[in-house]
């Protein structure tokens, strides 16, 4: 039942059409939120339509109703219960619990204290460490820890309404490029090599000798190099009024952080880490003097953007799998990174694992390539939502524009492709 659908033509097509029409809607999202400023009375409406985390999944939702139209209520159903929705859930979990109070204050102590021993002001210290450091965290918390983790440490600092418009996007740009590279350091944390690892036999090991240590010298040529081209414009974050919060205890930090730990190890594992999610909820609760408010809102709407990609994404093969498999090496290298700013790049690689026979250059320049793409666009990796749903408060229209993003990321983009390409 669910061959016929999936090789439909017609389902092929509309599909394929949806996908194109929820890409140009992410490179258009600002719009609505000028639309929404000129007709109050459907303001709430345009709103919706211009969250960037809501249009894959607003145009998966049009992909399973034309599903059922077409096909029957069946076979959409079929279709949507036969994706797999472990990424989704695991990067709304670990957002949450790795933006909770206890586990910021620890990083930010800790960042604080390398800060100090580097001879600059704090405040470009921790610049440099939240766009180069925290990034290659993420080859042991995994690249959407690290993106939360980087985002809410950098918001204060960079991402505010009284920055230049431009220094923001090449802030964004560079640590949407450096968390989509930094975390191959290990064989589990960045999505794009997870999809592959396995079927390659690519251990940490490997990752490090062959990926890691380009990935590093990348990161940091490209944290350097910003900071000191916007050194001029930052300053030290405004002091925030907030209510008067008993300290952390180091008990209750530790047990954060052993919950972030737990989720990060059971990554693969939905209904475990699901379920730790919960007690850490009830831990949460029962410690409330300890807490800030749980980014739960912003964490389901990113499990919500990458749910619709994997509905929408699902049904891209038929076109893309031959892209892949019809480039030689070297083409393969450009070819996926351009493809990467169209589609998760995790995605892009999953298709490349099923390629019988694909050399190991053809492997190693299709997930280089995969990993370089990956702060072109909102959607080119997993925890770019996750960023974006952090930071897009300091923008202005509290809207980041799809084009600012390519322009902020080309640089890093470049960097990196030489690091993986020449090296």
């Amino acid at each position: 039942m669910q061959a016929d659908l999936v090789h439909s033509d017609l389902m092929h097509t509309i599909a394929a059409v949806l996908f194109a029409v929820a890409l140009l809607h992410t490179f258009g999202a600002k719009l609505f939120e000028t639309l929404a400023q000129r007709h109050p009375a459907h303001s709430g409406l345009f709103h919706l339509l211009g969250e960037v985390e809501v249009v894959f999944g607003f145009w998966a939702m049009v992909l399973v109703v034309a599903m059922a139209l077409v096909a029957g209520g069946d076979k959409a159903i079929a279709y949507a219960e036969s994706r797999q929705f472990t990424e989704p859930l695991f990067v709304c979990v670990v957002m949450v619990v790795a933006a909770s109070r206890p586990v910021i204050e620890v990083v930010q102590a800790l960042m604080r204290a390398l800060a100090r021993l580097l001879p600059l002001r704090e405040c470009v210290a921790l610049t440099w460490l939240g766009l180069g450091v925290v990034p290659l965290l993420g080859s042991l918390i995994t690249e959407p820890a690290a993106m939360t983790l980087a985002a809410l440490m950098l918001a204060p600092l960079l991402f505010t309404r009284e920055t230049t418009e431009w220094v923001k996007y090449a802030a964004l740009g560079v640590l949407f490029v450096n968390i989509s590279i930094g975390g191959t350091l290990t064989s589990y944390a960045a999505p794009p090599v997870l999809m592959v690892a396995q079927s390659w036999n690519w251990d940490s090991v490997f990752m490090l000798q062959t990926f890691g240590w380009k990935a590093a010298l990348a990161v940091l040529i490209n944290a350097t190099v910003l900071v000191r081209v916007i050194h001029r414009h930052l300053h030290d974050a405004a002091p925030t009024e907030r209510p008067l919060q008993p300290k952390v205890p180091w008990a209750v930090s530790a047990v954060h952080l052993a919950f972030l730990a737990g989720v990060v190890v059971l990554a693969h594992h939905p209904v475990l880490f699901l379920g730790l999610f919960l007690f850490f909820l009830g831990y949460v609760h029962a410690y409330h003097q300890y807490q800030n408010a749980l980014i739960l809102k912003e964490g389901l709407l990113v499990g919500f953007f990458l749910a619709g990609l994997v509905v929408l994404g699902g049904m891209q093969q038929w076109w893309l799998q031959p892209i892949v498999a019809g480039l030689e090496p070297k083409a393969l290298f450009f070819g996926a990174m351009a493809l990467t700013a169209l589609t998760d790049n995790a995605a892009l690689t999953y298709l490349g694992s099923l390629i019988q026979g694909i050399s190991p250059s053809a492997q190693y320049m299709l997930v280089a390539g995969a990993v370089t793409g990956g702060g072109l666009t909102v959607i080119a990796n997993a925890p770019n939502p996750a960023g974006v749903a952090l930071l897009r408060v300091g923008f202005s229209e509290s809207a980041i524009g799809a084009s600012g993003l390519l322009a902020g990321a080309l640089p890093p983009t470049l960097v990196a492709a030489a690091a993986f390409y020449f090296l």
